[in-house]
């Protein structure tokens, strides 16, 4: 296969990189820009010519918190356990963006065999030493009671 325009890389011949190949999503970007800058505009137009209705009120003007008027200070103290959850939960989430795709390209059936034999013992005892340390976190945080909600 040869191209007018091809390119010698490690990998074989290939097409050589073309700008206009990226034009529907250059395309795409501007009609979106467009698009949100028109609803903007359009917003402050109708403000400008009086068609959409604002009257400042005192009650409009006033802080709004979920339904509830804002009592005291904005400035409270949390409990360190909201923090100590969602850094377990991160841990754990991100754990599965490496274990997933090494499984997937490890286990299937489209799996490149020499790939197995050259790294696959090797990256199989390198997921199971990840595995034990996220295991061992886990059951240090179990210890401290980071699990007990109090």
């Amino acid at each position: 296969m040869l191209f007018a325009d091809a390119v010698r890389t490690s990998a074989g011949v290939e097409e050589a990189f073309r700008l206009s190949d990226y034009f529907p999503i250059f395309l795409f970007l501007g009609l979106l820009v467009a698009f949100v800058l028109a609803t903007l505009f359009a917003s402050q137009l109708f403000h400008w010519l009086g068609l959409k209705p604002y009257k400042e009120t005192p009650v409009k003007l006033m802080p709004y918190e979920s339904g509830m008027d804002p009592v005291g200070t904005a400035r409270m103290q949390f409990d360190v356990k909201f923090y100590l959850i969602a850094i377990l939960f991160l841990v754990f989430d991100v754990e599965l963006l490496f274990l997933y795709p090494w499984a997937v390209v490890a286990y299937s059936d489209g799996a490149e065999p020499g790939w197995r034999d050259a790294f696959g013992r090797q990256a199989f005892w390198e997921v199971i030493v990840f595995l034990v340390s996220l295991a061992v976190g886990y059951a240090y945080a179990w210890r401290k009671g980071v699990f007990r909600w109090r």
